[in-house]
């Protein structure tokens, strides 16, 4: 595929003085604003785009994606560098090590050995389930590079097989279909992996994403180790990895929420699969299905009360101009959560909004608590996994905050 396609083909790219501080900077996106001229300028999606600065100097290096307002994939900064075999090879190897510590630990067989920008890699993302390895590519500039790509992940992980997915958005100019595997045989049926010694199985060919939320691995150990004697609700459940880390840490209870019946029936089977965990055996489980916000308003005019609520919703601000709204839902979720938390129980909040730093979060949480009757007091803050690294200022989404809830003192404003 590589030798008859943009992998071979060069595009010069001159860019606005914003534009090299940029690159200069480690910057892993070049947008098109910043571009002032590219020659070629009709190049296919892949080929490698050269940034020169004003005295036609190599500034850095990456892919040029004519389809989309990040132009440029930046690979490299500070000169040049070749792109081929040997550059895939050495940088998914330094990944890899990055990593070496969790893959290290013989009871969790799941983690993420690429994660995009963050890795020097834009717009691919490769995680590992067992010896399944599936990769998510998130613009069709990586096309001409599959190849490389894919042998270096056999030479460095020796995988039994590996699946491709890709975004809608590129759909068209994937050369295979998502969900496909592209090496060894295909999934029958989820692949079955180990996370901190509890075993769960992912949906590959098409889950979410890659098939499991792999960056809350740590807030649910956390969650485990916090559940003993709890009520539990677990909202936006997904999978349930929240409320399966609960059931083993010694909850008496977890209830499930998700607006998706496949989900819920996903969570149910990695519940039963570690039925020979004492805890989860002894452990009642409750699943509803709805939209999240209507069930617990639903709840909460019950009178309901749980000791652990876990709020892990998807990302409410998709852009910029979206974060006002999404401050309001995370206010309005975290209120809902408040209401239905026990006195002197945990609420965790946790928001996957790149736009929405924990600050906001916080404060959304604090706004929460008034007309509640309720206070809340801070105990932890947590973000990225070991293999969910921040490589740069907008690389950092994940958050979660630990707070407990008790009454308001009297005559106390929130």
């Amino acid at each position: 595929m590589a030798e008859d396609t943009a992998s071979g083909r060069r595009v010069g790219v001159r860019v606005t003085p914003a534009g090299l501080r940029a690159v200069r900077g480690g910057e892993p996106w070049l947008f098109d604003g910043s571009i002032t001229s590219a020659t070629p300028p009709d190049l296919p999606s892949g080929s490698v785009a050269i940034v020169f600065d004003d005295r036609r100097r190599v500034a850095g290096v990456g892919l040029w994606d004519p389809d989309s307002p990040i132009r440029v994939k930046m690979l490299h900064g500070g000169g040049s560098v070749t792109v081929d075999a040997a550059f895939w090879l050495t940088r998914l190897r330094a990944a890899l090590e990055r990593r070496r510590s969790l893959i290290d630990d013989p009871d969790t067989t799941a983690w993420r050995w690429v994660h995009g920008e963050n890795d020097g890699l834009p717009g691919l993302v490769v995680d590992r389930y067992a010896d399944t390895l599936v990769i998510k590519c998130y613009t069709a500039a990586w096309v001409p590079h599959l190849d490389d790509v894919l042998a270096a992940l056999v030479d460095l992980g020796a995988p039994e097989r590996i699946v491709i997915r890709h975004s809608r958005r590129i759909g068209e100019a994937f050369p295979y279909a998502d969900g496909e595997t592209v090496r060894g045989a295909a999934p029958t049926g989820p692949v079955v992996f180990r996370e901190r010694g509890l075993t769960m199985a992912a949906d590959v060919v098409s889950g979410h994403k890659t098939g499991h939320f792999l960056d809350q691995r740590d807030n649910r150990a956390l969650v485990r180790s916090a559940a003993e004697g709890c009520r539990v609700l677990d909202v936006f459940s997904a999978t349930g990895g929240f409320a399966l880390a609960a059931a083993a840490g010694g909850a008496t209870s977890v209830h499930l929420v998700d607006v998706s019946q496949p989900a819920l029936d996903t969570a149910m089977a990695n519940l039963a699969r570690n039925r020979h965990i004492s805890g989860v055996a002894a452990c009642d489980v409750a699943t509803t299905r709805g939209d999240a916000f209507a069930v617990l308003e639903r709840f909460a005019a019950d009178g309901r009360e749980y000791d652990l609520v876990i709020l892990d919703p998807p990302s409410f601000a998709q852009n910029a101009a979206s974060v006002p709204n999404a401050l309001e839902a995370y206010e309005r979720l975290a209120r809902l959560g408040i209401r239905l938390t026990a006195e002197g129980g945990t609420l965790v909040q946790a928001s996957c909004s790149s736009r929405v730093d924990v600050d906001q979060l916080a404060e959304a949480l604090r706004l929460a608590t008034r007309g509640t009757g309720r206070r809340v007091r801070e105990r932890r803050r947590t973000a990225h996994p070991i293999d969910h690294p921040i490589g740069f200022a907008q690389g950092g989404y994940l958050k979660a905050l630990y707070v407990e809830v008790a009454a308001s003192v009297a005559g106390t404003k929130n």
